[in-house]
């Protein structure tokens, strides 16, 4: 199964973002890593990778409010864009999905299927959205 080759994860919680950084990257993925929503915007504007992983708890704004940042944004409009996410109550997956995400990741995650998770929800983005996909 083919996955992203490049991510972005959106990540306030170093232990967190480590964990997710070292199971990409054993998987051949390239992390890029923002801890805040400033810092996201930036590394976007710079270079669009394949993906983005978003903390829906971030420091000065909710997650939803990036995500439809992106939407409204015609360059990323089409980014695959996953909600990793604490909260995990009955509809919260759909008010994430709902709100413009890709795909819903409960935390904590799930070490062992992690990896096929994205390259899931990514592979599935990208049929939705070819041009997000690769070159």
């Amino acid at each position: 199964m083919s996955g992203p080759r490049s991510v972005l994860v959106v990540e306030d919680d170093r232990q967190n973002f480590e964990l997710v950084e070292f199971l990409l990257e054993e998987a051949g993925i390239e992390v890029r890593g923002a801890r805040d929503p400033v810092t996201a915007a930036a590394m976007l504007a710079d270079a669009l990778p394949d993906m983005v992983l978003m903390d829906m708890q971030l420091p000065g704004v909710e997650g939803l409010e990036l995500v439809a940042r992106l939407r409204r944004d015609p360059r990323t409009a089409r980014l695959p864009v996953v909600a990793l996410t604490a909260h995990a109550m009955q509809g919260d997956r759909e008010r994430f999905l709902g709100g413009g995400c890709d795909g819903y990741l409960a935390k904590p995650i799930e070490t062992a299927r992690f990896v096929d998770q994205i390259r899931r929800i990514w592979s599935e983005s990208t049929r939705t959205h070819p041009e997000s996909g690769p070159e």
